[in-house]
């Protein structure tokens, strides 16, 4: 419990900063040259996610020509983005 000073002056109330990250996309763009069980098979080594999710991923990004396929911090992003360009997919990081 806060005591009142004297004078008249309280204590200030002590805010805790949080911190919001920004997060980061990677988005993985469609070529001509990979199969859809090649660029299945990186998504989910890459992002650990279902084949469903990886098979939906891929139709996407040959149907649009680009799609988002994870969401996060950087360093998440930076590591998801690495293990796709391994069979050198074309991705970019946006935030």
């Amino acid at each position: 419990m806060l005591e009142d000073n004297p004078k008249g002056i309280t204590n200030p109330e002590i805010e805790e900063e949080t911190s919001i990250g920004l997060e980061c996309r990677v988005v993985l763009y469609n070529d001509d040259w990979h199969s859809f069980d090649e660029v299945i098979f990186q998504i989910i080594k890459a992002t650990e996610c279902t084949f469903g999710k990886a098979r939906d991923l891929a139709f996407e990004t040959h149907v649009n020509g680009k799609s988002t396929v994870y969401g996060g911090s950087m360093s998440k992003c930076l590591k998801v983005s690495s293990i796709l360009e391994e069979i050198e997919l074309h991705t970019q990081i946006v935030s």
